[in-house]
C-alpha cells in the first residue's frame, strides 16, 4: 500500500474526472482536478504533487504541449499521460518529454494505484540516490569515548520525536553530521535532508534561499528557483549558524514555524510544506535574546531540545579514531598508500588545542600524509603544526620566540589570524566579524602577514 498522496488529474471529460478521483480518495489518497492544460500548469506550480495525471487530447492545450510546459516550468512531480486515442507514435512523442509512463484509457482502479505505487518508489529511489551522491566524500560520525557516547544518547532519544533541536558547538565541531544522524534515525529518513548555512548567504539572498522564487519576480531571477523548505518537504531542513540569520529573515521564519507554509517570492500564494527544522549556533542565543540581536519567540520555537556539542579537545579519546578514518579517506581519495601514525604522533596532536575542532584536524591529517614518510612521527606534526609545542620543551619556545618585539607582535598576529580562519571554515566574512574587523581590513592584513587566501580555500577543494 502506497503512502498518503497528492495527485493532479487533468481532463476535460467531467465523468474522468470525478470516477479517478473518487478511485484516488476511496484508495486514502487525495485528488485534484482540473479540466485544462492552462489552468493546471499554474495549479502545478503552486502546490506539491506526487503524481500529475493528465489526458493528450484536450481543447486549448494538448496534454504533450501541457508536459512539455511543466518540465520547462521546473515542475517535479513525475507525469502520467493517457489517452482513448493512443498509438505508438504519440506514446513515443511522450516517454521522450519525459513521462513516465503512457496508459491507454479505459483506465482500471487497479492500473491507477499500481501506477501510482511507480511513481513514488522511483521518486523515492531518486531521492535516495541524490542523497547518497552527496553523501560520497563527506566525514562519518567516528567517535569511541563516553563524551560523544552521551551526545548520542540525547540524538537517540529526541530523534523520533518531532521536537525541533538546536545544536550547539563550536565551529569545526560536527553539527551537521550530527544533525544528519538525527535525521537517519527518524520516521523522516526516507526524506530529504537539506542544508543552509545561514552565516554564508549574503543577506538579500536568503529569503530566495529558503523559501524560493518565481521567474522573473526580481532582477536576475532568470527562472524559478525552488527554495530550501521546499526542497525539504517531508524530510529535515537543517539551518546552520541560525544567530547569523538578519533580523527581517527571523521574523519569516518565525511565521513559516508557525503555520507550515512558504511563499515564494513573486507567487502571491503559499505552498504547505511539512518539514522538521534543526538548527545549529556557535554563538550563545540567550546573549543575543538579551542583546536584541536574536528574536525571543524564534528562540522558543527553535530551541526546544538544546544539544551542546564538546570542542576536539575536550574529547581527545576519540582523536586515534578520528585520525586512523581521516587518514583512510584521505589515502583513499588521493590513490595513497596508506600511512600509519606512531603512538609518539598521536600524543603529540592530542596535546595541541585544535581551535578549529574536527576540520581542522582532517585537514591537518592530509598535510601531515603529504610530509610524511613511511609512517608519520611527531617531527611531523611539528612541521605541521607550527604553534605545537612539545610538553616540556619551555626553552626551546623561548628561543623560536626571541627576537624584535614587532616580529613577535607579527608572529602571534598570524598565528591569532591562522587560528581564527580555521574556527570558522575559512570563511572571511565570519571571521572578520569574530576579530571586529571589515573584510578589507582582513585581507590587507592576511596580505601583510604573508596568509594565503586562496591556497588556504583550495586545500578543502
Amino acid at each position: 500500500m502506497s503512502a498518503k498522496a497528492n495527485i493532479l488529474i487533468v481532463d476535460d471529460e467531467a465523468n474522468t474526472l470525478a470516477s479517478l478521483s473518487r478511485a484516488f480518495r476511496l484508495a486514502g489518497h487525495e485528488a485534484v482536478v482540473c479540466d485544462e492544460a492552462v489552468r493546471a500548469l499554474e495549479i502545478a506550480r503552486e502546490q506539491r504533487f506526487d503524481l500529475i495525471l493528465s489526458d493528450v487530447v484536450m481543447p486549448r492545450r494538448d496534454g504533450l504541449t501541457f508536459l512539455e510546459d511543466l518540465k520547462n516550468a521546473g515542475v517535479a512531480a513525475p507525469v502520467v499521460m493517457m489517452s482513448g486515442q493512443a498509438h505508438i507514435e504519440m506514446a513515443v512523442r511522450a516517454t521522450r518529454l519525459g513521462a513516465l509512463d503512457f496508459l491507454e484509457k479505459p483506465l482500471t482502479t487497479e492500473k491507477l494505484l499500481v501506477t501510482l505505487d511507480n511513481a513514488l518508489k522511483l521518486t523515492r529511489l531518486e531521492s535516495e540516490n541524490r542523497e547518497l551522491r552527496a553523501r560520497v566524500g563527506r566525514h562519518t560520525l567516528v567517535f569511541a569515548g563516553e563524551t560523544m557516547r552521551r551526545v548520542m544518547a540525547q540524538i537517540e532519544r529526541v530523534a523520533a520525536s518531532e521536537s525541533r533541536v538546536c545544536l550547539y558547538g563550536e565551529t569545526g565541531t560536527g553539527k551537521e553530521l550530527v544533525a544528519r544522524t538525527l535525521h537517519e534515525k527518524s520516521h523522516r529518513s526516507a526524506g530529504p535532508f537539506v542544508t543552509l548555512n545561514c552565516a554564508a548567504v549574503p543577506a538579500e539572498l536568503i529569503e530566495s534561499e529558503l523559501f524560493g522564487h518565481e521567474k522573473g519576480s526580481f532582477t536576475g531571477a532568470a527562472q524559478r528557483h525552488t527554495g530550501k523548505f521546499e526542497q525539504a518537504h517531508r524530510g529535515t531542513l537543517f539551518l546552520d549558524e541560525i544567530g547569523d540569520m538578519p533580523a527581517a529573515m527571523q521574523a519569516k521564519l518565525l511565521r513559516v514555524l508557525e503555520e507550515g507554509e512558504v511563499e515564494r517570492i513573486g507567487a502571491g500564494k503559499p505552498t504547505a510544506v511539512d518539514v522538521r527544522v534543526v538548527v545549529a549556533t556557535h554563538r550563545n542565543l540567550e546573549q543575543l535574546v538579551e542583546a536584541g540581536s536574536f528574536r525571543r519567540d524564534l528562540y522558543h520555537r527553535v530551541v526546544v531540545f538544546p544539544v551542546e556539542l564538546p570542542p576536539l579537545r575536550s574529547r581527545t579519546e576519540d582523536l586515534p579514531l578520528l585520525v586512523e578514518h581521516f587518514a583512510r579517506q584521505v589515502s583513499a581519495q588521493n590513490g595513497w598508500k596508506p600511512v600509519g601514525f606512531a603512538p609518539s604522533a598521536i600524543e603529540a596532536l592530542k596535546q595541541y588545542a585544535w581551535p578549529g575542532n574536527i576540520r581542522e584536524l582532517r585537514n591537518v591529517v592530509e598535510r601531515l600524509l603529504l610530509l610524511a614518510g613511511s609512517e608519520v612521527t611527531q617531527e611531523d606534526v611539528r612541521l605541521a603544526l607550527p604553534s605545537w609545542r612539545a610538553p616540556g620543551a619551555g626553552a626551546s619556545a623561548q628561543a623560536e620566540t626571541s627576537g624584535p618585539l614587532a616580529q613577535r607582535v607579527l608572529a602571534f598576529e598570524r598565528a591569532q589570524l591562522l587560528a581564527e580562519l580555521e574556527r570558522h571554515g575559512r570563511r572571511v566574512t565570519a571571521t572578520a566579524r569574530a576579530l571586529g574587523l571589515e573584510r578589507s581590513h582582513l585581507y590587507k592584513k592576511c596580505q601583510q602577514l604573508g596568509i594565503d587566501l586562496q591556497a588556504l580555500r583550495a586545500r578543502d577543494e
